[in-house]
């Protein structure tokens, strides 16, 4: 299971999700960035933020 956590790239939020492949993660939270914090554009920086936060759920953080 993949997992991204949006307080990893909006300080202070606690939405997260996890799905089974990266893209439907992204294509969540994609959503949750348009409805929860008034993203209009998400442009492609924004996208490679989210990939880049996505993590194996199972990992343990250092």
């Amino acid at each position: 299971m993949r997992l991204f956590e949006c307080g990893t790239l909006v300080p202070g939020c606690e939405w997260h999700t996890r799905a089974d492949e990266d893209a439907e993660v992204v294509r969540r939270s994609v959503e949750h960035m348009r409805q929860t914090h008034g993203e209009t554009i998400i442009r492609e920086n924004m996208v490679e933020n989210i990939k880049a936060r996505i993590r194996d759920e199972n990992q343990v953080e250092a």
